[in-house]
């Protein structure tokens, strides 16, 4: 099985992590590797050349072709460059804790309860990486996995973090409890914490609900809490990847202000 990789930042950042075996790397005719206007991709073909990855050149209508057989009938933008790699390395859940004392910092893991958008997750994965998550939990069914389309929506920033696939979510957080970590869903409740007034700074599971429904019924009841952002104008809710990740930066700001001492 082949992942076809595509565009500039994700192909570079999958070359530089190095998890993924990349078979072959194709640029379309034109893309320059030197000089003015190559960016990243002087550097994602030298280390594909240091790598002994097969690098090709193809008219853009073949890159085109390659990666024209989605269901949505339009061909993503792959800039003048795609990559054949080996399927995305899921981790295991002991990897992500292994992670976070190898840091010495309180486990963060964010858990999306089945999201289906790959724009809305590559968005989530983002920024989890960006805040230094330790890890991201998904459901191996009805949900989306590490596809492609998250791989670019994420800006290739996914190829450095670890993701985990569980076959039962709710069960998983028992198990994260058993763990120490509190584990807090994000939902527009009334009766929830507002974001900002909610204690972040320890061991921490962040629960994200699908994009129309929010959070299951059961995974809700198994968070030791609920936070909300508070909602001044019109529309009901925001974007989950534009509220993921409002959550996620608050995390990260209660952690950077916890003093050595404390």
């Amino acid at each position: 099985m082949v992942d076809i990789l595509y565009g500039r930042r994700p192909v570079y950042e999958a070359l530089r992590a190095g998890r993924r075996r990349i078979y072959k790397l194709i640029l379309a005719d034109g893309v320059r590797v030197q000089g003015k206007g190559a960016g990243n991709i002087g550097h994602a073909v030298s280390m594909a050349q240091a790598a002994g990855v097969n690098i090709a050149r193809s008219p853009r209508q073949e890159l085109d072709r390659l990666l024209a057989s989605g269901s949505s009938g339009m061909t993503p933008n792959h800039q003048g460059v795609i990559a054949e790699a080996s399927p995305y390395p899921y981790a295991e859940l002991d990897d992500i804790f292994a992670l976070a004392s190898h840091q010495n910092t309180p486990p963060l893991l964010l858990l999306l309860d089945l999201l289906q958008d790959p724009q809305n997750v590559g968005s989530l994965l983002r920024t989890a990486e960006a805040v230094g998550a330790h890890g991201v939990i998904i459901p191996q069914r009805r949900a989306v996995g590490v596809t492609p389309a998250v791989v670019s929506a994420s800006a290739g920033a996914i190829e450095h973090l670890l993701v985990t696939q569980v076959t039962n979510l709710a069960r998983v957080i028992d198990e994260l409890k058993r763990r120490d970590l509190w584990v807090a869903g994000l939902e527009a409740d009334p009766a929830a914490q507002l974001y900002d007034q909610a204690n972040l700074r320890g061991p921490l599971a962040l629960v994200l609900g699908s994009e129309g429904s929010g959070l299951r019924h059961l995974v809700r009841e198994k968070c030791d809490f609920l936070v909300r952002l508070p909602m001044w104008g019109r529309v009901a809710s925001l974007n989950a990847a534009v509220a993921g990740s409002v959550v996620l930066y608050e995390v990260e700001r209660q952690r950077r202000s916890i003093k050595p001492n404390q």
